[in-house]
């Protein structure tokens, strides 16, 4: 965070662009949305809503192979981020995650990192990434486009993340 502040300082500073299309340049959509969703991650900790929540799942996913836990936050981060933006869900599931994880005696590092991978997989719908929406009209796609390309992309970070991140990131 300091280093893109710095970086973005020394642009204006520097007369790389001016403090108007900086402004211009800043997605309010996103910030604003991320500022909403924050107060709704506090209020899922401070109301015990995180803790119900997390006890809940780990005992769902206590006796069985600790995979099964990261498929089912790949899924749930993955979907919910087809619908709004990759750092809303982020601020929203990983909570969730971490508590899960630390609630079952293991370490909150390969969940947290499946959270975050799943998170930026919004390749299903045109929705919640604007890199996404800007591609979707001048190319004139549909949404069966974005399901006939997007679903063997997300099939295949799903796979290869469930594979590699316990390896990297061992429990």
């Amino acid at each position: 965070v300091v280093a893109i502040l710095g970086a973005a300082l020394l642009m204006v500073i520097t007369r790389c662009i001016s403090m108007e299309e900086a402004y211009m340049a800043v997605s309010w959509r996103t910030v604003i949305l991320i500022a909403a969703m924050l107060p709704f991650s506090v209020a899922l900790d401070k109301t015990g809503g995180l803790m119900v929540i997390a006890n809940q799942l780990a005992s769902w996913f206590y006796h069985i192979d600790y995979r099964f836990l990261l498929i089912a936050f790949f899924g749930i981060s993955s979907v919910l981020g087809m619908f709004i933006s990759n750092a809303a869900t982020a601020v929203i599931v990983a909570p969730i995650a971490i508590t899960t994880s630390l609630e079952m005696g293991i370490s909150p590092l390969p969940v947290a990192m499946t959270v975050a991978i799943a998170c930026s997989a919004a390749f299903l719908t045109p929705l919640s990434s604007p890199v996404n929406m800007l591609v979707a009209a001048p190319g004139n796609y549909s949404l069966r486009d974005f399901l006939f390309t997007g679903l063997p992309l997300l099939m295949l970070i799903a796979a290869v993340s469930i594979g590699l991140i316990p390896f990297l990131f061992p429990f």
